[in-house]
């Protein structure tokens, strides 16, 4: 299938912020990306809403991919309880997705204990979600001024995706300190995480936590 520009440029720019170990992609959402869920995952993704399953096979289209090739192949991923996807055995990943782009990064268990990873439009945060996300602790003096609020969100939300598989406890946005300057990240419950994000064409923050979990 013929990749689209924004895909292209957003492949390039995801795959410069990757840390070693670590496989991103993304696609652009397209009509009948439901097509791509294996039986199992279309049976444990309860949204009926025709694009909230669109989505999921956008992500889950791009995870397949990934998982081939570190020699996974034709596994389900299906969609916890909680909501987080499920990972075959001595991998860890996840997925994101916002109106029109699909993003998914995955590794083996290793060097690193666990990722995030979020997706937005290259826009400023709304002023009232930033007041939401934003606590006097976070840094955001190095990212660019319009898009440090979009940055900080997607950073909270691939910070919470990471450290939810280590902790199992559900964290607000006042529980996630941010520092961009440095490029990490601190929970209340302990837990230290890596930050690498890109900008253009869109926002992509991947967030990680170290093998040793802290």
């Amino acid at each position: 299938m013929m990749r689209l520009p924004e895909e292209i440029a957003l492949a390039e720019a995801i795959a410069a912020i990757a840390p070693s170990g670590i496989r991103i992609g993304c696609r652009m959402i397209r009509d009948g990306d439901e097509a791509h869920l294996l039986p199992g995952e279309a049976h444990s993704i309860p949204a009926r809403q025709p694009g909230m399953r669109r989505a999921s096979g956008a992500a889950r289209w791009i995870a397949h991919g990934l998982l081939a090739e570190l020699g996974v192949g034709n596994v389900a991923i299906l969609r916890t309880p909680a909501g987080a996807p499920a990972w075959p055995d001595g991998i860890m990943g996840s997925l994101a997705h916002d109106d029109d782009m699909a993003v998914a990064a995955i590794a083996p268990i290793g060097d690193i204990a666990s990722l995030g990873i979020d997706v937005e439009p290259a826009r400023p945060l709304p002023d009232d979600i930033l007041a939401l996300v934003t606590t006097p602790a976070d840094r955001t003096d190095a990212a660019d001024r319009n898009l440090a609020g979009r940055i900080l969100f997607a950073a909270k939300e691939a910070v919470y995706k990471a450290v939810y598989p280590l902790d199992r406890q559900v964290l607000g946005y006042e529980d996630i300190t941010v520092d961009l300057n440095a490029g990490r990240a601190t929970t209340k419950t302990g837990r230290k995480a890596s930050l690498a994000y890109c900008v253009a064409p869109r926002v992509v923050v991947l967030a990680f936590v170290d093998g040793d979990g802290r």
